[in-house]
């Protein structure tokens, strides 16, 4: 009896749907929609060069990682973008600020003015991930907010080349969930709810085929990303010098 006992308990990857459905209700909230307007680069050989450059839009996906309104999205996302409106997932829009970015990693952080932001997901380890381990994709393809793909991790520690690009791509994730227009910036997220990577490019053409930047590059100690914790110190010790300068003027 005991033994058929064992037998019937459920697997927790036989129902990993179910798991999904608790992943997404508990990270969608965390999840924004960025977009950006750019003004195009004039080319100075066109004969009417002195019109007005034309406004394009781009689209792109970000999470937050920590309670002071910091999201962390891919650099290509806000690449020269005049303008950053990130959108909630109670619909409110925010303009965003680049705070730093690096196109060698493609990671980007910006930051919202908001007197209360969700919190943040948390970082796993793209080291322990492991292939045909279950994840799940959460972006902005196209614009439609919030959608989700799944799949599982195809293979881990890949080395990619852009053929017109001096960018390279080292150690990153290879999965099949769908990665559309949209989506880049987007967490990878695993089966115990932490992000394992952040969503990067889909090779154009071949289903199936997507690539995400591990979390290894984006956290360090206490789980949080290097550069954010970098970058808040220093703003941390300006603003204090700056206080500090302020009172003693006003004395």
């Amino acid at each position: 009896m005991r033994q058929q006992a064992r037998m019937r308990k459920p697997s927790a990857y036989k129902h990993h749907g179910n798991y999904f459905v608790r992943i997404f209700n508990k990270a969608r909230k965390s999840v924004v929609s960025i977009r950006t307007l750019n003004h195009e680069d004039v080319d100075w050989g066109n004969p009417f060069f002195n019109l007005q450059p034309r406004e394009t839009e781009g689209i792109g996906t970000g999470f937050f990682i920590n309670r002071k309104g910091i999201i962390l999205t891919g650099e290509h996302v806000v690449n020269k973008a005049k303008q950053v409106t990130v959108k909630l997932y109670n619909g409110k829009s925010h303009l965003g600020k680049v705070l730093w970015s690096d196109p060698i990693r493609d990671i980007a952080l910006i930051q919202i003015n908001s007197p209360k932001t969700p919190l943040p997901l948390p970082l796993g380890s793209s080291g322990k991930s492991k292939v045909g381990e279950w994840v799940m994709s959460i972006g902005n393809p196209l614009g439609l907010e919030h959608s989700i793909t799944t799949g599982v991790i195809s293979a881990t520690n890949r080395t990619f080349a852009f053929s017109n690009s001096d960018k390279v791509f080292e150690n990153i994730i290879q999965t099949d969930c769908a990665i559309n227009p949209g989506s880049s910036g987007g967490p990878l997220i695993n089966l115990n709810g932490q992000v394992i990577g952040m969503n990067a490019f889909v090779v154009k053409d071949n289903q199936g085929l997507g690539f995400a930047i591990g979390a290894a590059h984006l956290e360090a100690r206490n789980t949080r990303p290097k550069l954010y914790c970098f970058y808040i110190k220093i703003m941390e010790s300006l603003e204090k010098a700056f206080i500090r300068m302020t009172q003693k003027t006003m004395r």
